[in-house]
């Protein structure tokens, strides 16, 4: 497998945006827009959080970011491969690099919101691989029947 090109990024790019805006309406397909947690551009530019992209040459690959909780404590956002890479073991690639950056960064649990529902399947699957279990709602989440939580220790 190709390795990839990261990149700490703006989300202006319109490749970029496109492909985040593709991530927001698979959202709002699947869950009830009360249960949508993804994060637009201008939420991924806010302080206290970093956003990476993943290129294989130019072509956009996938993307990732982190927000920061507290000091300890990370929350993993806005993780998607494109289409035509699932499958391929990009998204595992994706995932070490984010829990490098977590590492690095001096946090010591980083957890995540996914969906309940069939769409969000491979990704529990991937989370669960990489030592991610249920918690409860973490952050300014509560309890949805459409969201399932899960955290690890870095």
């Amino acid at each position: 497998m190709t390795a990839f090109r990261f990149e700490l990024d703006a989300a202006r790019d319109p490749r970029v945006v496109a492909f985040l805006r593709a991530h927001l309406e698979d959202m709002h397909r699947v869950s009830p827009p009360e249960s949508v947690h993804a994060l637009d551009t201008a939420q991924l530019r806010l302080p206290g959080i970093r956003f990476w992209t993943a290129w294989a040459q130019d072509a956009l690959v996938g993307s990732c970011a982190l927000k920061t909780i507290d000091s300890a404590h990370l929350e993993l956002k806005t993780m998607r491969i494109d289409a035509m890479h699932r499958g391929t073991g990009a998204a595992q690639q994706l995932l070490d690099f984010v829990l490098t950056q977590a590492q690095l960064s001096g946090a010591q649990r980083i957890s995540l919101e996914t969906g309940s529902q069939d769409f969000f399947v491979p990704a529990r699957r991937l989370y669960a691989r990489n030592g991610f279990v249920p918690c409860a709602p973490f952050g300014s989440y509560q309890p949805d029947p459409h969201s399932c939580f899960m955290s690890r220790v870095i």
